[in-house]
């Protein structure tokens, strides 16, 4: 039998970037042992060719309730064909690390669900599946280094090909520091972006960040780099008490470039606006001349044909355009391997051997103190290291990408034909050393004056509440923030009860105090009366919990259970649920109380109410929107 190639595969499916961290890291030690590595994301692999490999590691993430990231759904229903047989995978080994966060109900689904189908079709694991776990004191490495420490003894018992000098054999890191993997070239252009600062041409203003994000080594899909409109704001009011801890604002704004067509349930995402002085500092302090202009090529595309349609790499950009437009330097925090690559370039001794133990896994959980739990950024950790000089080509790679920030869509098209709003926890937190930290994008919109006409770069696309027919009886847990969408469902609803039949809705609200955070009071209780969307005379019904207005907390799994036989009647009616809010431990109730009111209300065993809702959730009539 012909010998199977002697390459390691590390496939990896990434929705937020730290799949592909993780991936690159395991890259970066099989290479320190002397093994041929090659490295790919499931969507530009062909599923086709995994038994002509011969170890394949996965490194992949689960996102919202279970879900496979958007870069692996193609390869994942290539799996899942019938007609490959337990044996289509034989001799083939294979490991799995999956990322995760255990305040979710279906924690680390995909690695699991990966991991049985590869057994499934007679593939071999080398060693037991990894979990990383985002709520761990440490983060998702606390279960990494164990798990590779295991990878690479058990990998060099059973495949000793890969490591031809041996077990022990480690590269020095000098050696392997090599090249960083995107190059800039500058280029003399002169003034060629001095239009930018007064930009009112949507198709300019959309061509610069598109050029800039597909050079970005953020992995952007070339389609998603320019941003589908721009919006403006024309509303901003809060919706809680100024004397509240939680800040929520209600934003509007209308379209100024194309109106585009989205749905009750969509999702739009924001590219966040850095501070100028922040991103100033960061150019400042990296010694760089922010009117240059630059072009950025993935390394081994240097001598590379680019195909026409990514012809923007070859136009430049202004180096602080770049920046502020693809670079996290105000409120990320970088990875592990930035710390590993500042102590290259350190000159003072004491700052080299502070950086080396924080990239070593004995400085891991210290690291996570001074880094994550503190939510240091870019531009602070420099600051910390005076004597770092580091070339810009290594930021670009390591400084962790400015990425869109997501948000349910709180309006219905049909009550707002050129406006889209947002209902908007305006985050802010205290770390463990008493440093006061924003979240940038929420911020930076409650900081923005509708007279100010600022442009809004924003995407749209499908989340997980698809729009309900107004047939459907709705049963509807929209806690906090949570009730976002379904302020759109609403809207939707009230406008099609005006030329035809709709049918019940019940929606459960819950915050901390009735007179604090009771976000849209006025608008949902004007749907409760005078035959509204949630009035009784339509089936329907409003109820909210307030938890801490009382000495007993009331949630709204509580309120559910008050209109057990309600919920119960408009289930046999054929209604779906939605869910949507904070993802810690609320979906998790909430599926527990209908567990309850089914077992109750039918007189059935409490298995057969659990049976009975999963059938609901294949049937497409149970969804959650979490988030934490």
């Amino acid at each position: 039998m012909e010998m199977k190639t002697k390459t390691l595969l590390i496939l990896y499916a990434t929705q937020t970037g730290n799949a592909l961290d993780v991936a690159e890291r395991i890259a970066r030690e099989a290479e320190r042992r002397a093994c041929t590595v090659v490295i790919s994301s499931t969507d530009d692999y062909d599923a086709n060719s995994l038994p002509a490999e011969d170890t394949v590691i996965f490194v992949v993430s689960t996102t919202g309730q279970g879900d496979t990231p958007d870069s692996m759904k193609v390869f994942w229903r290539f799996l899942l064909q019938r007609n490959l047989g337990s044996h289509w995978l034989e001799g083939i080994h294979y490991a799995v690390f999956g990322l995760g966060d255990s305040g979710y109900q279906k924690y680390n689904f995909v690695a699991k669900k990966l991991d049985k189908r590869l057994s499934d079709l007679g593939a071999t694991a080398v060693v037991e599946r990894g979990l990383g776990d985002d709520q761990h004191p440490s983060g998702y490495e606390a279960a990494l280094d164990p798990w590779l420490s295991s990878l690479w003894s058990r990998l060099n018992e059973i495949k000793p090909h890969f490591f031809p000098k041996g077990p022990d054999f480690l590269v020095p890191n000098e050696e392997l520091i090599g090249l960083p993997k995107v190059q800039v070239t500058y280029h003399n252009v002169n003034d060629m972006d001095s239009r930018l600062s007064t930009a009112t041409d949507f198709k300019y203003l959309q061509m610069q960040i598109g050029r800039a994000r597909s050079m970005s080594s953020g992995k952007v899909p070339h389609e998603k780099s320019k941003p589908d409109a721009f919006l403006k704001m024309v509303k901003n009011f809060p919706l809680t008490r100024a004397s509240h801890e939680k800040d929520v604002c209600h934003f509007e704004f209308e379209f100024v470039s194309q109106v585009i067509k989205y749905e009750i349930g969509d999702v739009l995402e924001v590219l966040p606006s850095q501070s100028p002085a922040a991103v100033d500092s960061f150019i400042q302090r990296c010694n760089l001349d922010p009117e240059s202009f630059i072009t950025v090529h993935p390394r081994e595309m240097e001598n590379r044909h680019i195909d026409n349609n990514v012809n923007t790499l070859d136009v430049p950009i202004k180096l602080r355009t770049f920046v502020e437009l693809t670079m996290d330097v105000t409120s990320a925090s970088p990875r592990r391997y930035f710390f590993e690559v500042m102590s290259f370039f350190a000159t003072a001794e004491h700052e080299k051997e502070r950086l080396q133990y924080f990239a070593s896994p004995e400085g891991r959980d210290d690291l996570y103190q001074y880094n994550q739990k503190e939510r240091r950024t870019v531009l602070e950790v420099l600051e910390d290291f005076p004597s770092v000089q580091m070339p810009f080509e290594w930021f670009v790679q390591l400084v962790p990408p400015l990425k869109n920030r997501a948000f349910s869509i709180s309006s219905s098209p049909l009550a707002h034909p050129t406006q889209v709003h947002l209902t908007v926890d305006v985050v802010s937190w205290t770390t463990p050393f008493k440093r006061k930290r924003q979240g940038l994008c929420s911020t930076w919109l409650a900081s923005l004056d509708p007279e100010q006409s600022i442009y809004i770069p924003v995407w749209f696309h499908k989340g997980l509440l698809p729009p309900p027919p107004p047939s459907l009886p709705l049963i509807v847990i929209g806690p906090g923030t949570g009730c976002a969408p379904f302020r759109g469902f609403v809207e939707e609803r009230a406008v099609q009860s005006q030329s035809s039949t709709i049918a019940p809705t019940l929606l459960f609200f819950g915050c901390r105090n009735e007179n604090n955070d009771f976000l849209y009071r006025d608008f949902w209780l004007s749907h409760s009366e005078n035959d509204g969307v949630l009035s009784e005379a339509k089936g329907g019904g409003f109820y909210a919990a307030f938890s801490r207005d009382q000495p007993q907390k009331v949630y709204v799994q509580h309120k559910m259970q008050e209109q057990s036989e309600r919920i119960w009647n408009l289930l046999c009616e054929g209604a779906a649920i939605y869910v949507a809010g904070s993802s810690t431990k609320m979906p998790s109730d909430v599926m527990v109380a209908f567990e309850e009111i089914i077992s109750k209300e039918s007189g059935a065993p409490r298995e057969s109410a659990v049976r009975w809702l999963r059938s609901l959730e294949k049937a497409g009539k149970y969804h959650v929107e979490a988030w934490s």
